[in-house]
């Protein structure tokens, strides 16, 4: 077999950083639209809410049971008002966060094309043909060669490495940052 150049040794991690920066952006606006920013009424809601309930809570007696039924009625009321305070903030943030995503889909489709297209026939990595036995033809796919007998690692498998990868690794991140 014929002896291919692989490509610069820092193409592969810089794949991964880019397709890991994408989903870190993707993530960050699935929070940003899940969370809505908590203005100083909002806040008083909740305060007001939770005394409320509490108060409430404190009136246990049988004797009291009207008022504690009085107090829990007021505090959902207040709950529903807050719920619409909040859906109302969301709407507002919503077409920004929306044309947001869809200026990262297409960004990270014309990333995908332009470092397929780039790499085509190029082999981004090689690895060892022990760590990487059964799937070797799949990782070597449009880059026939060898280099010290190692598998040359295509840019298409390696890029849907990437994602799978990236998109893993965010998700456990962001799971107990959030």
């Amino acid at each position: 077999m014929e002896e291919r150049k692989l490509a610069s040794p820092l193409v592969a991690p810089i794949i991964f950083i880019l397709v890991l920066i994408y989903h870190l952006f993707d993530k960050f606006l699935i929070v940003a639209k899940q969370k809505v920013r908590v203005n100083e009424k909002d806040a008083e809601l909740r305060a007001e809410i939770k005394q409320l309930l509490k108060e409430a809570a404190t009136l246990s007696e049988p004797s009291t049971f009207a008022q504690s039924a009085k107090l829990k009625r007021m505090a959902a009321a207040k709950g529903r008002e807050l719920s619409t305070s909040q859906n109302t903030a969301r709407k507002d943030v919503r077409p920004l966060v929306n044309l947001l995503e869809k200026l990262l889909l297409i960004g990270k489709v014309l990333m995908y094309v332009l470092l397929i297209v780039w790499f085509w026939r190029i082999p981004v990595a090689a690895i060892s043909k022990e760590l990487v036995e059964p799937f070797g033809r799949f990782l070597s796919w449009k880059t026939e060669g060898s280099i010290n007998n190692d598998v040359m690692v295509g840019v298409i498998p390696w890029v849907i490495l990437s994602n799978r990868v990236g998109k893993y690794f965010v998700n456990k991140v962001f799971k107990y940052v959030a």
